[in-house]
């Protein structure tokens, strides 16, 4: 008996075991749904045989839509435009045809050895072979509009985009303070053996070390406890 491919490879759409994809929504943008990978962690037994339990641990989730066991999409379909609510929301673009498509563009020296090519089923180009959804048009900005997410911060906007920037790099560091302290300290930081484990930095230098460059007494590090949408878009 000779044993199929398939039946000893995983498929992409397989869970990984012990954890969980998950999703966490956005405040500002309530559509917003940041992907995060939830582990479950084994309970920690002590010198003194006490077992105690840990709580899991979320980390960076890339595995696209195939990692969400709730997907039903297909190769045929294309992926799920994720972004195009948000893009068409802000209304500073429009759909256009393009200009039309030449052979160069699908690696043809010109349309006779396109012709020539296709002669052949062998050699013939398919363009998106077996692609069932709708092809989708091309946008571009409306006249006068810069459609890039500087702009929208120098105006003061914070989108859809810097939200989920501001999830994903946060990672749960709001929550976590919040379980600590109502006012977000990170009193327990000198813990070391804690999951959490965070060095706070510090907001200046002190003046013994002036024989640092200039550069560094002026702009220490200036990241936040907390990752904000508008420290984002700051």
């Amino acid at each position: 008996m000779i044993a199929t491919k398939e039946s000893f490879e995983p498929h992409s759409s397989e869970q990984l075991p012990n954890s969980r994809k998950v999703f966490v929504p956005g405040k500002i943008h309530t559509d917003v749904r940041v992907p995060m990978r939830e582990i479950e962690l084994t309970p920690t037994k002590s010198y003194n045989g006490a077992i105690g339990q840990n709580e899991p641990v979320r980390v960076y989730d890339c595995s696209g839509p195939w990692g969400d066991p709730d997907f039903t999409g297909t190769v045929e379909k294309g992926l799920p435009a994720l972004r195009r609510k948000w893009i068409l929301k802000r209304g500073d673009v429009e759909e256009y045809d393009g200009r039309e498509v030449k052979p160069m563009d699908n690696g043809y020296l010109s349309g006779k050895h396109a012709e020539f090519a296709s002669a052949a089923e062998k050699n013939r180009l398919v363009e998106f072979p077996g692609l069932t959804a709708n092809r989708r048009r091309t946008l571009r900005a409306k006249a006068g509009k810069v459609v890039t997410q500087l702009q929208y911060a120098r105006a003061g906007i914070i989108t859809p985009e810097m939200e989920f920037i501001a999830i994903r790099e946060n990672m749960g560091r709001q929550q976590m303070a919040d379980g600590r302290s109502k006012m977000g300290d990170l009193s327990r930081d000198n813990v070391r053996n804690d999951l959490d484990k965070q060095h706070i930095g510090s907001s200046q230098l002190p003046s013994s070390d002036s024989y640092l460059p200039s550069v560094f007494r002026r702009f220490p590090q200036r990241i936040q406890k907390e990752i904000t949408p508008e420290f984002v878009r700051s």
